[in-house]
């Protein structure tokens, strides 16, 4: 780990309309996909639209280098991953303005041509920091200072093959558990101790190779299940032990499955695109294990990447290039519009926060009467494609591309 002091004032960040003073309450974003893992932001008294030319900006940095990871927050802290001098890294900048408080080195970058660097989230649990890195490399960090407690390479230790875009998976904690998918035999997803590192278990009855999505943990009738989508299935097993609750291959195509699994009321919700589609599986807990059957199969979802939010009974999300609204429990689709072109949302109070690849961010009512945009505009372009998703939190939006992290102020 490298400490650095704040960088000189040619490289500062960019500072409009006065600072961030304060953080609504502290409120926070552990994760990946926000504190449910599901992409909703639990903040109120935003912006119902946005004026010409979109929110106004709080601060803007360029100097993350390369990746396509997003953001979790906490406190006074954003913490992100990206690219320093060749190595994958990850920061921890200052919320009330962008300013770098420390770096720490995990590994040599990847280079990859549909972009380098990492692909990941960094996970908080309490005063601990997990991130993995596109080469395997699994650290837990002291949050306030990117101090080391722990390292291990999971693709070396079990045995997995990085996808060919490079491993984008965000960590997951399971109370004492910290969740993974190194892809190995006997070895898809892993449990290991969070405070040591040590292995829980493996899931032995399952050896898929890894995809780009990141898990989730959910109770089914009283059985913690850890449910995922795999390059070949969207999985379930046991979170007491690794065992394999549940493979459905259908949904699941030979490409890249990257949206994260959706759960709600017994049943989980997977999409993948490449000419496949969604399926919604009924869940049934019976004594220690869950069974799982298919309730409808439909080709009218097929997300890339840009994830699904689950809204008062309808999903969200990007089929391919066309935003859609899906009855979660039907598969019906309620509309369809281009709206700002495929990418990625998240929901806050009511509405969805979409930004596109093509560097357009908007905003949309989260509704299946029809689409109803609330406005958009621009952001710069960086070279390669805007995947990171949006951070709402704290009555700021979040919008990361590549090198570039911008803050912008979504209070009413």
């Amino acid at each position: 780990m490298r400490r650095r002091q704040f960088l000189p004032l040619l490289l500062a960040p960019v500072l409009r309309h006065g600072n961030v003073s304060a953080f609504e309450d502290q409120a926070e974003w552990p994760q990946w996909q926000g504190p449910d893992r599901n992409g909703i932001s639990k903040e109120t008294g935003l912006l119902k639209e946005w004026p010409s030319g979109g929110p106004r900006v709080l601060w803007s940095i360029s100097t993350l280098g390369e990746g396509y990871g997003s953001l979790a927050i906490k406190g006074d802290r954003v913490y992100v991953q990206g690219v320093e001098r060749a190595n994958s890294v990850v920061f921890s900048l200052d919320r009330r303005g962008g300013k770098t408080v420390w770096t720490t080195v995990l590994a040599a970058s990847m280079e990859q041509d549909r972009g380098s660097g990492p692909r990941g989230t960094p996970t908080l649990d309490g005063d601990r920091l997990y991130v993995l890195a596109e080469n395997g490399e699994l650290a837990c960090l002291v949050a306030k200072d990117g101090s080391k407690i722990w390292r291990r390479n999971i693709l070396q230790e079990f045995h997995g093959g990085n996808p060919h875009w490079l491993l984008s998976e965000s960590p997951l904690i399971n109370g004492d558990q910290l969740i993974v998918t190194p892809g190995g035999s006997n070895a898809c997803i892993v449990a290991l101790d969070k405070a040591s590192g040590r292995t829980v278990w493996t899931s032995q009855e399952l050896s898929d190779s890894a995809g780009y999505s990141s898990c989730i943990a959910a109770d089914v009738g009283g059985i913690k299940v850890i449910m995922n989508l795999t390059a070949r299935a969207g999985v379930g097993v046991r979170a007491a032990d690794g065992k394999l609750m549940w493979r459905y291959e259908r949904v699941a195509n030979r490409t890249a499955n990257v949206a994260t699994p959706v759960y709600h009321d017994n049943k989980v919700f997977y999409t993948s695109a490449y000419g496949t589609g969604c399926a919604l599986l009924g869940l049934n807990a019976q004594k220690d294990a869950v069974d799982a059957q298919e309730i409808y199969f439909s080709r009218e979802m097929q997300n890339h990447h840009g994830g699904v939010i689950l809204y008062n009974g309808y999903l969200y999300g990007f089929s391919n290039s066309i935003l859609t609204c899906l009855e979660f429990g039907t598969g019906r689709v309620a509309w369809k519009d281009r709206s700002v072109g495929k990418g990625s949302l998240i929901f806050a109070e009511g509405h969805l926060y979409l930004l596109s690849e093509d560097n357009v961010a908007g905003l949309a009512e989260a509704t299946p009467e029809a689409y109803r945009e609330k406005g958009r505009f621009s952001i710069p372009d960086q070279g390669r494609p805007s995947w990171a998703h949006p951070v709402v939190c704290g009555g700021q939006l979040y919008l990361r591309n590549q090198g570039m992290l911008t803050c912008y102020g979504v209070k009413a």
